[in-house]
């Protein structure tokens, strides 16, 4: 995405008329990645793809008039065998949403590594920007970056950013919503709010460990295997530093019991983003959070710590431990309890 972000951004500035793809919905396929973007400049260049590139013929027939100002929603079947030899799991269709990308602050905080929502009218193809609260930001998770097509937020009726959305206030109020919670979950996601498209596109997770050793080597591995980067530190200092700049995707496991590590896992709750873990018995948590209330952390914020660490799989190796720790992340951020999909009747992606 920060590909994306820098060569539409460099388009647009150079004066550049961008059309963009944005997945709507989807029937079949299997798993499939959400929050991908397809832009094509007005002379054909293109960067990012959607769905391997199979809805293309589809999606290019819409871009003339998205980048005339003229948004539509196309429907894009796969046959089983095109899905096949793409890569995807099976046969399917999506709707795709095409319009132009008049929206420059999305895309700078895509090319900067920023969380960042894209709120997008179906019909109207009127966007605002919702940009994710970071530390000493100020204002509400609604309120847009510089250039951002966003005045809509607070004045729909009346302004070109709100006008075109479905609902008028209350439409782009609970788009806007949505988008929050989207991004407060930490994870790249996308919803649709009667007739808004909602993508929220957050930066690819940061796993730091503290304290070293085989588990730390072994959710390096899975960090890796998810796509995700991964870090060990050893010093207070330098995980207090790690957990300051958290963003609501990064993780944390604390695998140091020093009581002088508590000051790592207390400055992480004030701040308040990402995913806060901490290995060790029962007892030494217990330990641990008598001392971090002692210290003045409330009751409340010390049940947003993850220790013990992990989900119940009956993990005993390092890597088994690691496969249940990057698994509670995974439901913690979605929402999930963390059950077997047999025993749920959720939606399966």
């Amino acid at each position: 995405m920060r590909e994306i972000g820098r060569t539409v951004t460099e388009w647009l500035d150079a004066g550049h008329r961008v059309a963009v793809a944005r997945v709507v919905d989807v029937h079949g396929f299997g798993a499939v990645p959400v929050g991908e973007v397809l832009a094509v400049r007005d002379d054909g260049a293109r960067v990012g793809e959607l769905l391997h590139g199979v809805a293309d013929p589809v999606i290019s027939g819409a871009v003339p008039a998205a980048l005339s100002g003229e948004p539509s929603v196309v429907r894009a079947p796969v046959s089983e065998s095109d899905a096949v030899a793409a890569g995807l799991a099976c046969a399917g269709s999506a709707r795709v949403l095409v319009h132009a990308a008049a929206e420059p602050s999305v895309w700078a905080a895509l090319a900067a590594g920023t969380p960042v929502a894209l709120v997008t009218s179906l019909t109207s193809g009127e966007s605002a920007v919702v940009p994710s609260p970071g530390p000493g930001r100020s204002g509400s998770p609604g309120s847009a970056g510089p250039g951002s097509r966003s005045s809509g937020l607070s004045e729909p009726s009346g302004s070109p950013g709100g006008g075109g959305f479905v609902g008028g206030a209350e439409g782009v109020s609970a788009a806007v919503g949505e988008a929050a919670r989207l991004l407060a979950t930490g994870a790249t996601s996308r919803a649709v709010v009667d007739d808004v498209l909602v993508d929220a596109w957050v930066p690819t997770p940061t796993v730091v460990t503290v304290g070293g050793g085989v588990l730390a080597s072994a959710l390096a591995a899975q960090a890796s295997l998810l796509g995700w980067s991964a870090r060990d530190v050893s010093s207070v200092a330098d995980a207090v530093a790690a957990v300051s700049a958290f963003g609501p995707a990064d993780v944390l496991v604390l695998l140091n019991h020093d009581p002088a590590m508590d000051e790592v896992l207390r400055i992480g709750l004030a701040h308040g983003r990402g995913f806060l873990g901490a290995l060790g018995s029962r007892r030494t948590q217990a330990a641990r959070r008598e001392r971090l209330r002692a210290a003045g952390v409330p009751d409340e914020d010390l049940a947003r710590i993850h220790g013990p660490v992990g989900l119940d799989l009956g993990a005993r190796s390092p890597a088994e431990t690691a496969v249940s720790i990057v698994a509670e992340v995974l439901a913690t951020r979605s929402g999930r309890a963390g059950t077997a999909l047999r025993a749920t009747d959720v939606a399966i992606h």
